[in-house]
Order: structure tokens, then sequence, then C-alpha cells
């Protein structure tokens, strides 16, 4: 049974899941724009935008699990918990790649890793030019039950 009172995080989560999707494009980009410049390149920016990618994932997935309004404490320590968690990843995760890559290359790998963690939102933020899929034909908004 959905009510307006239950629907209060469905836009977050849609401009959310629209991040996501753009990230993983801007991985794709990142990475067959490193092509031309060979293997060690190519691969370095696969690794940077994979470490964006699972990073914000796994913080996205530890943000918006559903919580209660009445207790917004909670998702104020789950933000902070979800960002510590995430750096921590990051670190470990280019730590490992340090170590076990020889040809990585350092320039590309970041490169990589900034355009996926900040252009993407430069287009998640644009307003959806559909029509909201709760509103009514008449501009009333939907519940239901």
């Amino acid at each position: 049974m959905y009510t307006n009172a239950d629907s209060v995080g469905l836009p977050d989560r849609v401009q959310l899941k629209r991040l996501l999707l753009w990230q993983v494009v801007f991985a794709l980009a990142a990475t067959l724009a490193a092509l031309p410049f060979g293997l060690a390149v190519t691969a370095s920016a696969a690794v940077g935008a994979a470490v964006c990618l699972l990073a914000n994932w796994v913080f996205a997935l530890r943000v918006f699990k559903r919580y209660r309004a009445q207790q917004p404490g909670e998702i104020v320590l789950r933000m902070y918990g979800a960002e510590i968690i995430k750096i921590a990843m990051i670190l470990a995760l280019f730590s490992v790649a340090f170590a076990t890559i020889d040809s990585l290359n350092l320039p590309a790998m970041l490169g990589a890793y900034f355009a996926v963690q900040v252009l993407p939102a430069l287009f998640a933020s644009r307003p959806d030019s559909r029509p909201d899929a709760r509103t009514a034909s008449d501009g009333s908004k939907q519940t239901r039950e």
C-alpha cells in the first residue's frame, strides 16, 4: 500500500539511479578514450573508473536503503559512515592497483576516476523532461493503495 508519505524518497532514488547510470557511461567512455594510447593507459583508465564506480555504488547502497523519516539522525550517521567506508575502499583499491600493476599510468587512472566522479553529476542533475509518472493528466498527484 503506497501513500504520499511512502513516496518521499522516490525522486532521490530516481536521481541516484540516473547518476549511477551516467557514471557507467562515463566509465566506458573514459576507458574507450584511452584505447589509442596503448594497453597500459587503457588498463589504468579502467582501474580508475572501476574504483570510482564500485566505491560510489557501495556508498549509495548504504545510504539509500529504507529508513524511517521520524529518525533523521539515522540518515546522517549512515551518510558519514558510508563516506568513511567509501574513502577507505578507494584508498585500499588504489593501493592494491599500485602494488599489483607494474605499468600503471597515474594520470590515466586518476583522470578516469575524476571523470567518472565529477562529470556525470552535470548530466544527472538536469531536470527530467518526461512527465512525472505519478502525476495524473490533470496535474494532481496519484497514490496507490
